[in-house]
């Protein structure tokens, strides 16, 4: 009892008593060990979670790791040669690293000044939606898999250049399968936690977190968060680009894919560029071919003449 927080327990009891009416005649120590404080002479992991005075003495890797990546890959550099622009080991209980994480984001995100036109009111519009930032963090924290499997493995906020992923250790539990989140009820994998939130008016504990996400996103313009199951670890993926420019996007990429299977055998520039049904050869060349080259995705045939009229285009195996 000693590592917790005194003044947060107190406060989290006073609750129950006022919210929980067969609870109200009880001593507090009843309290602690029906609402699962305690278990016998020790504290649970929950406790320590909600009250602890620094949980992370115990479980160091119960954190969350924060980093902003310079590129697209966790692997990309800065021009410096830096591998993340910032970085941040971020602890405390709960509350306090929910705190901490927003804070996080919030400084390595734009944000943009706009007149509402219903109030007349200047506003910050963040480059994500801050609600649905926090749903996502919030989520991760509550859901995420606290067994001794995966107590080693912290969640990660990553920022890359074109999005931002929230990974969490676990995976989806129970029954339901990913499409089906936000539309029917799930199976809780921590219920003591997640009623300990409600009680303390951090969660709702009513299911809403994915639907307010959509929701947060559709309203900035952004296209819907991505949600997945990669072997053990959920990640949730907010995309910058609005869903005109994802869709244009898709588009492109399926057109460098046909390019590509066309050039299964060598082509010339007029090939390509009738490929492609552009006239001007030099823009096939600046806008699809030159990418692709830099990117390795094609090759010449005649590497050591660039320029010459019998230069072909391949596909690298």
């Amino acid at each position: 009892m000693e590592s917790l927080d005194k003044n947060k327990l107190a406060d989290y009891i006073h609750r129950l008593r006022l919210g929980k009416p067969n609870l109200s005649q009880l001593t507090d120590e009843q309290i602690q060990d029906l609402m699962s404080i305690t278990l016998g002479d020790k504290i649970t992991l929950c406790a320590a979670l909600l009250f602890g005075l620094y949980p992370q003495a115990y479980y160091p890797q119960l954190c969350v790791i924060a980093t902003v990546v310079p590129g697209l890959l966790i692997s990309d550099l800065g021009t410096e040669g830096e591998r993340f622009l910032d970085n941040e080991r971020i602890e405390g209980d709960i509350l306090q690293i929910l705190e901490r994480s927003l804070q996080f984001v919030r400084r390595n995100i734009k944000s943009k000044t706009i007149i509402n036109e219903e109030t007349g009111k200047r506003e910050d519009k963040t480059e994500y939606p801050m609600t649905a930032v926090r749903e996502a963090i919030l989520n991760a924290l509550v859901h995420r898999d606290y067994s001794i499997h995966t107590e080693g493995m912290p969640i990660q906020i990553q920022l890359f250049a074109d999005r931002m992923e929230i990974r969490s250790p676990g995976g989806i539990y129970g029954r339901i399968t990913v499409d089906q989140l936000g539309k029917v009820q799930p199976d809780t994998r921590n219920p003591v936690l997640a009623s300990a939130l409600e009680t303390l008016q951090i969660t709702e504990n009513r299911y809403s977190g994915i639907p307010i996400i959509e929701k947060e996103l559709s309203r900035f313009g952004l296209p819907p968060a991505r949600l997945e199951d990669r072997r053990g670890t959920f990640v949730v993926t907010f995309y910058k680009k609005t869903g005109e420019e994802v869709q244009r996007k898709n588009v492109e990429d399926k057109r460098q894919q046909e390019l590509l299977n066309f050039c299964s055998e060598p082509r010339s520039r007029a090939e390509i560029a009738k490929f492609l049904g552009v006239k001007t050869v030099g823009y096939v060349m600046q806008h699809y071919v030159k990418p692709m080259l830099e990117a390795g995705l094609l090759s010449m045939t005649i590497p050591e003449q660039p320029q010459s009229h019998k230069q072909k285009y391949q596909r690298n195996i």
